[in-house]
C-alpha cells in the first residue's frame, strides 16, 4: 500500500538545507510567515496516526472534509450547538482550502467513512478537558485519518472557541507545547488552537497557512 495519497507533501526543512529552499518558498507563493509548525506530525510528536482516545489528533485524510452533527441518542447535539459546528465550518474552516461539506447520510464503516463526526457529551473526557478529538478509524497513510471525532461537553461549553479548537485538531492542528518549535500553549499566534481557548473563535494566519501548505 502507497504511504501517500495524492496530497502534496508538506515541506520539512531543518539547518542548512532551509536556506537552500527559501526562495523556491517565496517563488511558489507561500504568502504567511510561518510562527511554528504545529501541523501533525511534528518533530515533538508521535511520526504516525494512532487510533483511540487520548491520542494525538492526526491529519485528515484529504482535503473535502465531510462532517455530521450526532442528531439522536446520548450524544444528540442541541440546537445552538449545531449552529455553532455550522457557522464555525463555514466561517473559519471553508475560506481555507479545505472543501467543507455536510453529510447528511453519514458513514460509520468501511471506504469513505464521514470525516468528522460531533459529539456532545462526557463520556470519555478527562475531568480537567472540556472536549477532545480522536482518531476513530485510520486512513490509508501513516499520517492521516479516515474518520475523527469531536466530542464537547454540554451545559455551556459547546462554544464557537472550542468547535474551533478541537475541529482544528480533526485536521491535524496541535498544540503549542508539541509544536515545532515549542511554543506557550496560550500563544496569541496559535489563534483558536491556544489553550485556554477564552473568547479566541478564529483560526489566524499560522493555522490558515499550514492546513492550506497541507491540504
Amino acid at each position: 500500500m502507497s504511504l501517500f495519497s495524492g496530497r502534496p507533501l508538506r515541506r520539512r526543512v531543518t539547518g542548512v538545507v532551509a536556506l537552500a529552499l527559501v526562495p523556491l518558498m517565496v517563488a511558489v507563493g507561500v504568502a504567511w510567515a510561518e510562527v511554528t509548525d504545529n501541523m501533525f506530525p511534528t518533530s515533538n510528536t508521535s511520526p504516525f496516526c494512532v487510533k483511540g482516545m487520548h491520542t494525538t489528533p492526526c491529519q485528515t485524510d484529504n482535503r473535502d472534509v465531510s462532517y455530521y452533527m450526532d442528531s439522536s441518542g446520548e450524544f444528540m447535539l442541541e440546537a445552538t450547538d449545531r449552529t455553532d459546528v455550522q457557522n464555525v465550518m463555514a466561517n473559519q474552516y471553508a475560506p481555507t482550502d479545505l472543501v467543507i461539506a455536510y453529510d447528511s447520510t453519514p458513514v460509520f464503516s468501511g471506504s469513505g467513512e464521514t470525516d468528522i463526526v460531533y459529539q456532545e457529551g462526557s463520556a470519555g473526557i478527562s475531568d480537567s478537558a472540556d472536549g477532545m478529538a480522536w482518531c476513530d478509524a485510520l486512513g490509508g497513510d501513516m499520517v492521516d485519518c479516515d474518520q475523527q471525532v469531536v466530542r464537547i461537553r454540554g451545559n455551556g461549553y459547546y462554544t464557537p472557541s472550542l468547535v474551533c479548537h478541537e475541529t482544528g485538531h480533526a485536521v491535524g492542528l496541535q498544540h503549542g507545547n508539541v509544536a515545532s518549535p515549542q511554543i506557550s500553549r496560550t500563544d496569541p499566534a496559535l489563534g483558536c488552537m491556544k489553550t485556554p481557548t477564552g473568547g479566541t473563535t478564529t483560526l489566524g494566519a499560522n493555522n490558515r497557512g499550514h492546513i492550506n501548505n497541507t491540504y
